[in-house]
């Protein structure tokens, strides 16, 4: 071998080792400043440490309700399966030791980043091409996935923003931390939540804050948002927090309460904000609509669905489509009633408090 040429393990070696960025105190307090958060495999005490103090760990998701899901949709081997929302893959993981090697289960997920994550993450716990399929797509197009791949013995649809998505700075769906105000499932589609505030009437979006998020003061916010924008674009997140903040506290309503409860009243409408701006930006009541009315022509007859929702507006769609189609004779079977996460759950995963689930079995006829 010619002296002047060197084999790929030789640049390995002679490559400068890279030391992970510092933080400043003993613990690291940033998103991208832990570490072993993001390697769960390698440093499962701490993972765990985080889980028991009711938090979740950076880059992952806890999945929600699992058990209870896998109870409604008995999974037997050999049956055809769909996540709708694919997420982090702990539902779809679950769902895949139920078919014990036998089966397939296809994956959708709008987020192009966080897709081929999730997609490595099965594979290295043994679910290969042979038994799991993940799919770049909006779930409101589940016909086209039906044509190619369907029908399915059971579905899933956790609606929920998974936690890598929400804890992520870089995404822009938290008013925790400063990022870009982006909010968008797909940051390759659409507009961004910053260039639709920027844009928006007083009108539409004291509407939108309304309609997505039942926000108490509406008007207030959208009023305060209107005024700030005239002297500088609202472009992040704590800009957009901090609006909010400045409405809220200088509401007739809110002067004579204590600090503390004005501090959580805060929490509660920038949650409320963020929320309603993502709904929009994401058009998820119109993609949740399309979903529900696809939803029986994709499922085999007996064919069962389990759908997780975390607002009042997504369970009343849900809600209404189930029950109508029940009237139908479509489902012949629906939920009596909503079903919720246990104590225990909630505690361990404050995330579940919202939570609501309701399911449906496809008539054979």
């Amino acid at each position: 071998m010619d002296n002047m040429t060197k084999s790929n393990s030789d640049i390995e070696q002679n490559k400068p080792h890279k030391r992970r960025v510092r933080y400043k105190g003993t613990h690291p307090r940033t998103y991208a400043e832990k570490y072993k958060e993001h390697n769960p495999d390698k440093y499962k005490d701490t993972i765990e440490k985080v889980i028991s103090k009711g938090s979740t760990p950076a880059g992952m998701h806890i999945s929600i309700m699992v058990e209870e899901i896998l109870d409604l949709l008995e999974i037997q081997p050999g049956q055809k399966g769909l996540d709708a929302t694919l997420g982090y893959g702990g539902h779809t993981s679950k769902m895949l030791e139920k078919l014990e090697g036998k089966g397939h289960v296809y994956g959708l997920d709008i987020d192009s980043i966080e897709i081929e994550k999730t997609k490595k993450r099965l594979s290295d716990k043994g679910f290969g091409s042979e038994l799991f399929t993940a799919v770049n797509i909006n779930f409101k197009d589940i016909d086209k996935v039906a044509e190619e791949y369907g029908p399915f013995d059971f579905i899933l649809a956790d609606l929920g923003v998974s936690s890598m998505q929400i804890d992520n700075p870089e995404r822009g769906f938290t008013y925790k931390y400063d990022g870009p105000l982006d909010l968008r499932l797909n940051p390759n589609q659409g507009v961004s939540a910053a260039e639709r505030l920027n844009r928006i009437s007083l009108e539409e979006l004291e509407g939108m804050l309304i309609e997505n998020s039942d926000e108490p003061y509406a008007y207030e916010i959208a009023k305060k948002v209107i005024e700030e924008r005239r002297r500088k674009k609202i472009e992040t997140t704590l800009e957009l927090k901090n609006v909010v903040e400045k409405a809220v506290s200088q509401s007739k309503e809110t002067r004579n309460m204590s600090n503390n409860d004005k501090e959580e009243l805060m929490k509660k409408c920038c949650a409320r904000v963020f929320q309603a701006l993502r709904i929009d930006v994401n058009n998820e009541f119109e993609v949740l609509y399309e979903f529900l009315e696809k939803l029986p022509d994709v499922l085999a007859p007996g064919g069962r669905v389990a759908v997780l929702t975390f607002h009042s507006g997504e369970d009343r769609l849900v809600k209404k489509s189930f029950k109508s189609l029940k009237n139908a004779g479509v489902y012949s079977e629906v939920a009596r009633e909503v079903i919720r996460p246990g104590r225990e759950e909630c505690i361990r995963n404050p995330r579940a408090k919202s939570t609501k689930m309701r399911w449906a079995v496809k008539s054979i006829f």
